[in-house]
């Protein structure tokens, strides 16, 4: 493995999750140099601000900022968050096509103030955008993909741990498919240790239901709802998962993540992004085509392709 030295982080979008990122990019030392970048000078001058304010306090990383292009000249990753936000009750499809033209007007941008970078997208809806951002730019599949499921599968996890007795780390489950509301569990693989999920026994408790599974599914499912509804946005978590998509890229750390490229004929399915265990490095990320799945878990897959598949195919019309 090869750690890239000196690297750049440039985070594209000043809003909520952009900043955030970059907040949690800087806390874990994910990059050395971390840039944040947007067209509403103020904002992005401010947050900039903020942020070096604690420079301090958060290691060896430094952050600069503006609304000037040249602010993501060198990255190595850019993590693009830019776009409209989710609006209470609002589905990350509905979002398509606002962000889609935001998406295809900077891309071809971005790409030449930073042609080797590995390109994520962090915007929703993540996959349908990053099928038109591969696209657009015609990059490889493994140099532009999205954070896809790996917060879902932070949720996931989380909520198993909690109800298994035992630690986040200690639950080995993923959520699989769109970012969004047809996305579901890899129940089949899923273990707490090396125990299948249905034969944990808690201490003095009765093991899980598959009935209780569904409903934490739906729970993961409906939790960015919850949290927008709530709060207005769903920030902290989103900012923390992608500093850890940045540092597997930037640490050549060959990790198994969920995240979505644009697939070409894994169990059949092509041209279309989806989430599926995949090897993240300094290549990028690679789909992990070994990985198998129960009759019913390939038939909620396809029909997530097919409904983002729709999406995408509207977007082009």
């Amino acid at each position: 493995m090869s750690v890239i030295e000196n690297s750049k982080l440039t985070v594209v979008g000043a809003g909520s999750v952009g900043s955030s990122t970059a907040y949690a990019a800087l806390i874990r030392g994910s990059a050395r140099h971390v840039a944040l970048y947007d067209i509403a000078t103020e904002k992005v001058e401010a947050e900039v601000l903020d942020l070096a304010h604690g420079t301090q306090f958060t290691g060896t990383s430094d952050i600069v900022g503006g609304s000037d292009l040249s602010v993501v000249e060198g990255s190595h990753v850019v993590v693009i968050t830019a776009g409209a936000k989710q609006k209470p009750g609002q589905t990350r499809i509905e979002l398509a096509s606002t962000n889609a033209g935001i998406l295809r007007a900077m891309m071809p941008q971005l790409l030449e103030a930073a042609p080797n970078a590995i390109y994520v997208i962090v915007t929703n809806p993540c996959d349908v955008l990053t099928v038109l951002a591969q696209e657009a730019t015609g990059l490889p599949p493994e140099r532009v993909f999205a954070s896809g499921t790996v917060l879902d599968t932070s949720r996931l996890r989380w909520l198993l741990a909690r109800r298994a007795g035992v630690s986040t780390s200690s639950v080995h489950a993923q959520i699989i498919g769109e970012h969004g509301d047809t996305e579901f569990p890899h129940w089949s693989r899923a273990t707490i240790g090396s125990v299948p999920i249905l034969d944990w026994r808690p201490a003095g408790g009765a093991p899980m239901t598959e009935a209780e599974l569904e409903q934490i599914a739906v729970d993961v499912r409906d939790a960015a709802y919850t949290v927008i509804r709530g709060k207005g946005a769903t920030n902290y978590a989103i900012g923390l998962s992608s500093a850890r998509i940045v540092e597997a890229i930037l640490h050549d750390e060959h990790a198994i993540m969920p995240v979505s490229t644009v697939l070409d004929d894994f169990h059949g399915i092509s041209g279309v992004a989806l989430s599926v265990p995949s090897i993240v490095s300094a290549s990028g990320a690679a789909p992990i085509r070994q990985t198998d799945f129960s009759d019913r878990e390939l038939d909620l897959l396809r029909h997530s392709a097919d409904a983002l598949r729709s999406v995408a195919d509207s977007l082009r019309a």
